[in-house]
C-alpha cells in the first residue's frame, strides 16, 4: 500500500511495511536441482507446474501486495504526519532507531501521539515504564529494546536488531492507533 513516490522520499514505511521500501521486486529463485531429479517419486510435470505455474503466482502477487501497501501509504495521514513532524520518514526511522539504541539497559523506543499539539514525537522509556503514563503521549508504535526481544538471534548488537526490525512492523496497526487517537 506503499508508492514509489512515498518511498523514494520515505523509503519504508511499511515492512508490514518497513523493509518495503528499500527492497528490490521478489522474484522466481531458480531451483537447485532440475525438475526431474525427484523423478519416480515426484515428476518433472509436477514440479515445474508448481515451480513455474504456483511458486510463481506467489511470487507475483506478493509483489503486487506489497505495491498496493505502497500506494496505500503514500496517500496515507500517517505518512504526512511523519514528513510534518520529522521532515522524512528517513529521518523518523534515523530518529527513532537512535533514540531507541541509546536506551541503557532495558526499554522501549516509542512513536507516540501528543493530543494536545497534535502531532508526533518520539520517546525512550525504561524497563516497563507505560509510555503514555510517564510522557502523556499516546502509543502508536513500541519497539521492544529489551535483551530478551534480540539476544538470541542479534546477540548484543542492538542496532543490527532495530534495521531488521523495520521488517515486520505492522503499520495498518500503527495507521488504525493513529486515526483512533485523532478522533
Amino acid at each position: 500500500m506503499l508508492s514509489r513516490a512515498a518511498l523514494s522520499s520515505s523509503r519504508t514505511l511499511v515492512p508490514a511495511l518497513g523493509a518495503l521500501g528499500s527492497r528490490q521486486k521478489h522474484s522466481l529463485p531458480d531451483l537447485p536441482y532440475d525438475y526431474g531429479a525427484l523423478e519416480p517419486h515426484i515428476n518433472a510435470q509436477i514440479m515445474q507446474l508448481h515451480h513455474s505455474k504456483h511458486h510463481a503466482t506467489y511470487v507475483n502477487n506478493l509483489n503486487v501486495l506489497e505495491e498496493r501497501y505502497r500506494e496505500a501509504l503514500e496517500k496515507g495521514e500517517l505518512l504526512e504526519a511523519i514528513k510534518r513532524d520529522f521532515g522524512s520518514f528517513d529521518k523518523f526511522k534515523e530518529k527513532l532507531t537512535t533514540v531507541s539504541v541509546g536506551v541503557q539497559g532495558s526499554g522501549w523506543g516509542w512513536l507516540g501521539f501528543n493530543k494536545e499539539q497534535g502531532r508526533l514525537q518520539i520517546a525512550a522509556c525504561f524497563n516497563q515504564d507505560p509510555l503514555e503514563g510517564t510522557t502523556g503521549l499516546i502509543p502508536l508504535l513500541g519497539i521492544d529494546v529489551w535483551e530478551h526481544a534480540y539476544y538470541l538471534q542479534y546477540k548484543n548488537v542492538r542496532p543490527d536488531y532495530l534495521k531488521a526490525i523495520w521488517n515486520v512492523i505492522n503499520w495498518e496497526n500503527v495507521t488504525e492507533r493513529y486515526m483512533a487517537c485523532k478522533k
